[in-house]
């Protein structure tokens, strides 16, 4: 690792679910065509690493989402994918909406 950060900033970004979501971080984490788009996977690559060469060269990831779309409200798919983010080695950041 290199002691630096990942950041994903996908405000402006329409995420409305969480296929959007995989659409929108297979890019910037390097997320191989394999990549099982579920909870389970996402945890796995950014809690124990080995998936991501991308993820994998930081020492944290951070993803910036704007408050509105799925991570509008108190959706439970979006707190289950909050729920994967660990607050240490990485984190999801909800900006609130005007």
């Amino acid at each position: 690792m290199t002691n630096s950060e990942l950041v994903v900033d996908l405000r402006g970004r329409p995420v409305g679910s969480l296929d959007d979501f995989w659409d929108a971080v297979t890019g910037p984490c390097g997320l191989p065509t394999w990549f099982g788009r579920n909870l389970d996977a996402w945890a796995d690559t950014i809690g124990s690493r080995g998936i991501s060469e991308v993820i994998d060269s930081h020492d944290l990831l951070v993803v910036h989402v704007d408050g509105r779309g799925l991570f509008a409200g108190n959706r439970p798919e979006a707190r289950a994918l909050a729920d994967t983010f660990d607050g240490e080695q990485n984190r999801l950041v909800v900006h609130p909406v005007p």
